[in-house]
């Protein structure tokens, strides 16, 4: 069964760091492009950053300039350093990648995490 799953997310206060983890289990071949998104109460799910295969990053504006995304292709995980946070990251982030799986080379789907949740106090 090929799964996502979060880690590292949790309580941390105003100005802290966190590291989350997205870990790719199953028959998977490869972890193509990915991203970290997060939803906050009342608010729509926004783009927090985005790597492509190649290397290529893409942030939110919230998160420019204190988040920096990173991946292991040979471990097929993805990684969301966090710092200088702030209450308004209060959240829960989801993990989403295009993975192909052995089954079938030429393609490619997509998955979400559940999501993990980080709250960071005032």
């Amino acid at each position: 069964q090929v799964q996502l799953v979060e880690s590292g997310g949790g309580l941390v206060q105003d100005g802290g760091s966190l590291r989350l983890s997205c870990a790719a289990s199953g028959n998977i071949f490869s972890l193509n492009n990915a991203g970290w998104y997060r939803q906050a109460p009342g608010k729509q799910r926004e783009l927090v950053a985005h790597v492509t295969i190649e290397g290529t990053t893409t942030y939110g504006d919230s998160a420019k300039g204190r988040f920096t995304i990173s991946r292991d292709n040979a471990k097929k995980m993805l990684y969301l350093q966090m710092s200088s946070l702030k209450p308004e990251d209060t959240a829960v982030y989801y993990c989403n990648a295009h993975l192909t799986t052995w089954d079938d080379l030429r393609y490619e789907d997509e998955y979400w995490g559940q999501g993990t949740q980080v709250t960071v106090s005032s």
